[in-house]
């Protein structure tokens, strides 16, 4: 039964996934740039308010459902897809453009699902398509993090599954609705798997490890989906969550303190985003329509400069073929455009007034502080200064300033270029007119984040942040050495684990296998010759790596053998 038609906006992407290998060559690039433009367009013309359910058996699919907060988050989702189209342009391979399609329809998908079973179908896609995107880079440490991470979203995929599933036993309904706090086992297990996904620690290293490893276009389109999905997914079932205020001021400080220590350019990326999504948690702990509109408003912000910033460093990786800050420096000269609109991403991050992570990082611990949580709006100011010092001051310092070591640098295509001032458009337009993003929001805002205090606060901290890197750079330099993180618990005793679990299986049913096959060979010899039994010459070569069994053991067997048919044949008796 159809309630009211509306196709669902993932499926403009998802059909474009299925055409693009059917068409020449020479379209697979621009019709990857169509379906996510199309996509982008319809997403922005639905009415809110607009659902399509359709019953199944005994229960209600609500296969799209409109409302301020999935369409706000569909509208970035699209807009990104289609930018990472055009960073990509220049790409070829088709597996890529195809998983890529496929990776942004199911987190559109998630976002306009209304059922449970709905959000779970679109949630496994995102993990498979995101995969390759990891794979696509085909090298070794490419192979391996990428079975890390589908083995990390399996692990969460199968604890989100069964929560559902106790979920729908105790409730009788898949309908995505807020769960109440501290609520049955279910619910706890579906914020579980939830929070894998947002890369809460200590399941957040899936993160850390796989996006400086992706190829350099498919890195854009992993910063922007799976955690944002992910927050998508707090906010609409889990507000006012306290535990999640605790992850979320965690988060803030732990990304912070792994980007300041990481060597990798991509990877002081990828722990920031730990770090900035933990903003997006602690508002969705707190609870309140101020913050949950700040945690809406900062997953919209940072879907913008994050993907900026990856592109820039992208570019870097493109051009030179080196991303580890100790083999980078003096490519100012040769990449000045690339330089300035990655300083536009990384004054946005870092909270800069008239750039969008100010108009809404600020809602979030404007939040907290009128929610009377002084030390999580204290932890995350602290964690602003890192931001600032780590992606504003320091990767751009030993990248493009400092001395320069002697790379060469190739041409990057206009189309990254493009794409990258398209995006630094909107991050500059949402700082000096708020209001455009404040209007998208699911709750009504009074806020203004230019007032006297904020800018003060704001100056103060931004200022002492730059005295304090320029006369400790020196020591900030960063080194050719690995960070350990919290990976390392389960990557130290995998040999172990390796020889428990694999070899030692392997062996148990290598042992078993030759004694099932000696036992059958006995078995087939009785029963071509039963005089056999009583003979001198047990050699049995073709079935056994034996050569010879004792006539005992051959009647024992026998024996055995007829003891387990009478058996049978009495149990079938009964």
């Amino acid at each position: 039964m159809i309630n009211d038609l509306v196709i669902p906006p993932s499926l403009v992407m998802l059909l474009g996934a299925f055409l693009i290998p059917f068409l020449p060559k020479k379209m697979r690039s621009a019709a990857f740039m169509f379906f996510s433009f199309a996509s982008l367009l319809y997403i922005w013309t639905i009415p809110v308010g607009k659902i399509l359910a359709v019953q199944v058996m005994n229960y209600e699919l609500i296969l799209c459902r409109v409302d301020a907060l999935s369409r706000i988050f569909g509208i970035i989702f699209a807009f990104i897809a289609f930018a990472g189209s055009l960073y990509s342009f220049h790409i070829k391979e088709t597996s890529q453009q195809c998983a890529a399609l496929i990776y942004a329809g199911s987190a559109i998908g998630v976002t306009f699902a209304g059922d449970f079973f709905t959000l779970f179908i679109y949630w496994e896609l995102m993990a498979v398509a995101s995969t390759v995107l990891i794979w696509a880079r085909r090298n070794k440490d490419a192979k391996k993090a990428g079975f890390r991470y589908l083995l990390y979203h399996v692990f969460g995929g199968g604890i989100l599954f069964m929560g559902i599933l106790m979920h729908l036993s105790e409730s009788g309904s898949l309908s995505v609705i807020p769960l109440t706090q501290g609520g049955p086992l279910s619910s706890w297990l579906i914020l579980l798997g939830v929070i894998i996904n947002a890369a809460v620690p200590p399941f957040h290293t899936w993160l850390s490890d796989a996006y400086p490893k992706a190829t350099i276009t498919g890195a854009v389109f992993l910063s922007a989906f799976t955690t944002k999905t992910a927050v998508y997914v707090l906010v609409r079932i889990f507000p006012g969550w306290e535990i999640l205020l605790v992850l979320g001021t965690v988060m803030t400080l732990y990304g912070v303190i792994f980007a300041v220590l990481s060597n990798d350019i991509r990877g002081v990326l990828a722990y920031h985003i730990i770090s900035q999504v933990g903003y997006m948690v602690a508002g969705v702990g707190l609870g309140t329509e101020m913050a949950l509109n700040g945690s809406t408003a900062h997953a919209f912000s940072h879907i913008l400069y994050k993907a900026l910033l990856f592109m820039g460093a992208g570019a870097v990786l493109y051009a030179t073929g080196e991303s580890k800050l100790t083999k980078l420096g003096g490519l100012h000269k040769s990449m000045r455009p690339v330089l300035i609109l990655y300083m536009i991403a990384a004054f946005s991050i870092s909270g800069f007034p008239l750039f969008n992570g100010f108009i809404s990082k600020s809602m979030v611990i404007s939040a907290a502080g009128e929610s009377h949580q002084e030390l999580a709006m204290l932890l995350m100011l602290l964690a602003s200064v890192g931001t600032f010092l780590s992606v504003g001051l320091k990767l751009p310092y030993f990248t493009w300033m400092t001395e320069h070591k002697g790379l060469k640098s190739k041409k990057i295509p206009h189309n990254m270029i493009l794409a990258m001032g398209l995006v630094a458009f909107f991050c500059c337009l949402h700082g000096v007119m708020p209001s455009l993003l404040y209007k998208l929001l699911p709750y009504p805002l009074h806020f203004e984040p230019y007032s006297i205090p904020h800018l003060v606060e704001t100056g103060q901290i931004l200022i002492f942040t730059f005295i304090g890197f320029w006369l400790l750079r020196k020591k900030l330099r960063p080194h050719a050495t690995i960070t350990l993180d919290l990976d390392w618990f389960y990557r130290r005793p995998a040999g172990v684990f390796r020889k428990i679990f694999v070899d030692g299986v392997d062996s148990i049913f290598k042992w078993t296998t030759d004694r099932m096959m000696t036992l059958v060979g006995r078995v087939t010899r009785l029963a071509n010759n039963p005089v056999a039994l009583f003979s001198r010459d047990q050699t049995d070569s073709s079935y056994s790596p034996d050569t010879s069994r004792p006539r005992m053991q051959s009647i024992l067997i026998f024996v055995l053998l007829t003891f387990i048919v009478l058996v049978l044949i009495g149990l079938l008796a009964a």
